[in-house]
């Protein structure tokens, strides 16, 4: 592992966990890379310059927000919903510090900035956090839903501020993109990817998961489900004090192999599961770089695989090099903030050969908990109720065997646990819309491994 401290950064630390041993003529190396960052500065990751200098100080220019509410027709049934809507995105505001540009959007099916409303973005002070405010009880519900429209629209205003380097965007909806093809959806999602993170949340049950979980997943950020509208203010408010308290944004997780040798994949697995193998770009020979987003205060942790040549009995390698890098600014190289090494040691030694890292047996049976739920709702929904109960079986398993509380109690809510040991279980009757939805909304949420 090796640490670099770079000015107004956190610091960034890798750790690799492994068994690097492999039997006479195996090919396949795993490791789990954990990633912790703690302390730096606010100034985005970014040296402070020219621009950094105003009103508000070094942060003016450390982030950039953008609220995107839907203001379709159905949010007025119940009215609960737009009024949930206006207070959760009032409460969200007031948690913008100061010097941060923000803006809100006014979705349909098409997009409008409601506030500051001139198409570029406001910088957060008293004052236009009570203006801002202001906008929202002017808000009422009416047209359709086309989200990818939304989307366009932070994007633009995003745009008007290059210099921020942390742009994050909030998405709520309560419904599906009905106004709009899943092709005109897909196409402005990989418009946009890359631009900014986006957490996105569906109120109520009329909506579709696999919808927010394609926007949240391209741009790093999280969905889940507020099945009752009172839960918003808090749920927002806890979604942009996260956005505030980041402090770097593009950060890389760069994978260099020797030759011959090959990813295999590359997942995050904590806090959630996420595959991010399809996402890589090329960074010089034999290496590639796969997006993690923006860091504040945190640690995650990843699954990288690779396959290198075999060799003989008592050869050893260096299977890859991992290391957290921030792209380079014109004219200069990527910064390297933290590295660490897997390796591969060939043996014929049948007990260190065979040995499973545990952290790596860990999260293998995270990602198979995330796809066994989600398999099973897809086959319940299809009418498949003996595969839906052998799936949601081996979940209840796996969350039950792993520690995983969270998923295990929301599981309980869907199925009646004869023996978690075992999987055996029984599907409720009358479950609900909301639980279902729940379970498979979260369904990609970890537990770390118990050191």
């Amino acid at each position: 592992m090796a640490t670099l401290a770079k000015p107004n950064l956190p610091r960034f630390d890798v750790e690799i966990f492994q068994n690097e041993f492999l039997a006479d003529g195996a090919r396949e190396v795993n490791a789990i890379v954990t990633v912790t960052a703690t302390g730096g500065g606010t100034s985005g990751g970014r040296p402070l310059g020219v621009a950094d200098a105003g009103p508000f100080g070094a942060d003016a220019q450390s982030a950039a927000v953008v609220i995107m509410v839907d203001c379709s027709g159905s949010m007025d049934y119940p009215a609960s919903k737009m009024r949930g809507a206006r207070e959760a995105t009032a409460a969200a505001i007031d948690t913008v510090r100061d010097g941060v540009a923000f803006a809100v959007v006014a979705g349909t099916h098409e997009a409008r900035d409601v506030f500051p409303g001139d198409g570029t973005l406001a910088i957060a002070s008293p004052d236009t956090r009570s203006r801002a405010k202001e906008a929202l009880r002017r808000l009422t519900a009416a047209g359709g839903t086309a989200m990818g429209t939304w989307l366009m629209k932070a994007d633009q205003l995003f745009q008007t501020r290059p210099d921020i380097a942390i742009r994050h965007a909030i998405l709520l909806t309560d419904g599906n993109n009905e106004h709009q093809s899943a092709t005109d959806l897909e196409l402005a999602i990989e418009l946009v990817t890359g631009h900014f993170t986006a957490d996105c949340r569906g109120v109520g049950t009329d909506w579709r998961v696999d919808e927010l979980r394609k926007i949240s997943s391209a741009l790093l950020g999280t969905v889940d489900i507020v099945a009752e509208p009172a839960g918003l203010a808090d749920d927002f408010r806890s979604m942009m004090a996260g956005a505030m308290g980041k402090q770097v944004a593009d950060v890389a997780l760069r994978i260099w192999t020797p030759a011959n040798a090959v990813v295999r994949f590359v997942k995050q697995v904590a806090p959630s599961v996420e595959d991010l193998t399809d996402r890589r770009t090329e960074a010089g020979p034999r290496a590639g770089d796969y997006p993690t987003g923006s860091w504040g205060d945190e640690s995650r942790d990843y699954h990288v695989c690779v396959e290198v040549p075999a060799a003989a009995v008592g050869n050893e390698m260096l299977a890859a090099r991992v290391s957290l890098v921030l792209p380079p600014q014109t004219g200069a190289t990527a910064e390297v903030l933290s590295q660490g090494l897997v390796k591969a040691v060939w043996t014929d030694d049948l007990a260190s050969s065979t040995r499973i890292s545990p952290q790596v047996a860990h999260y293998t049976g995270q990602a198979e908990l995330a796809s066994s739920i989600q398999e099973g709702l897809e086959a319940h929904r299809a009418g498949d109720v003996d595969r839906a109960t052998a799936k949601l079986g081996a979940a209840v398993r796996i969350a039950h065997a792993t520690g995983n509380e969270g998923t295990f109690k929301l599981l309980q809510k869907v199925v009646d646990v004869v023996d978690p040991k075992e999987g055996t279980v029984r599907f409720r009757k009358n479950v609900s819309e909301a639980d279902s939805m729940t379970l498979e909304t979260r369904s990609t949420k970890t537990v770390r491994v118990k050191k």
